[in-house]
């Protein structure tokens, strides 16, 4: 008996402690510390100049936009990456393979190409823009353009994260409800979106987050107008261009403290929903 209560006293992995350090030790080398360095570097920044910068017309506009175009971006993608998941999982069709692998082209592909890619593609002489902008449809150098910039990088952390969810899914729960009289619709808001829900909200907290923080693929297709398409990064940079070190350390502070307030909301409902789904 005393064997047995041993048994289950042990760890499952060998090593917990050793593991544990290593994987605390990189964590505080890529995320911590240099976060620590941005909370505590002395470039001359005071509560009066984190007021004087909160409360500036210009950086609140960029914050308008980065927010608003990020936010936008990863609720579309919300929509669009659970519908290629659901083709991807559910059919063959021919090129799958091909088809799959172009849903990770984002990740590889050089933030700044994307965006003298989409530029070319959505300006007012690009192969699609010339086709809108007569109708008074502006694509490039707008929030639009901002906001599918945003959709092109954030689409893949939405697909890989319900993809294998679907997986997992059994298909005779869904022909159990069937023979039970549900129709498609009530199958798949009774039995599949419940479980569909936390790694909806992951995809979206993860695609929300690229949106924010995304410089390379917005710099060349938002135009970069104060007030109007100048993004938070965007600003941050001309900052350091222009020298002002406390101006754009108050703003990548704020931009820090927002963004994680916000994904800490999100975390909060997909924790929520997982137990409510357990319920």
């Amino acid at each position: 008996m005393s064997k047995v209560i041993a048994a289950r006293g042990r760890r499952t992995l060998p090593g917990f402690g050793l593991t544990m350090g290593y994987s605390v030790l990189y964590l505080s080398l890529v995320v911590l510390i240099p976060l620590t360095a941005l909370l505590f570097n002395s470039t001359g920044l005071t509560w009066a100049t984190m007021v004087e910068v909160a409360t500036n017309p210009r950086v609140l506009a960029s914050f308008r936009v980065s927010f608003l175009t990020a936010g936008a971006a990863a609720l579309i993608d919300l929509f669009l990456g659970l519908l290629l998941a659901w083709v991807l999982v559910r059919y063959e069709f021919p090129g799958k393979r091909l088809f799959d692998a172009v849903i990770d082209l984002p990740f590889a592909l050089p933030t700044a190409v994307a965006g003298v890619a989409l530029t070319a593609i959505y300006a007012g002489n690009g192969w699609i823009g010339q086709f809108v902008e007569p109708l008074g449809i502006k694509l490039a150098y707008s929030q639009v353009g901002i906001t599918l910039a945003l959709m092109f990088i954030g689409i893949p952390f939405v697909v890989r994260t319900v993809q294998p969810v679907l997986e997992e899914l059994e298909a005779e729960v869904e022909e159990a409800a069937a023979t039970l009289g549900a129709g498609r619709w009530r199958i798949f808001r009774a039995v599949l979106l419940p479980d569909l829900i936390p790694p909806l909200l992951t995809g979206f907290a993860l695609a929300f987050a690229r949106g924010i923080g995304e410089y390379g693929s917005v710099v060349f297709i938002s135009g970069n107008m104060p007030m109007k398409t100048e993004i938070a990064p965007l600003l941050i940079m001309s900052k350091l261009e222009q020298f002002d070190y406390a101006g754009a350390t108050a703003v990548a502070l704020l931009l820090l403290l927002i963004s994680f307030i916000l994904l800490l909301i999100i975390n909060s409902l997909q924790r929520w929903s997982r137990k409510a789904g357990r319920v």
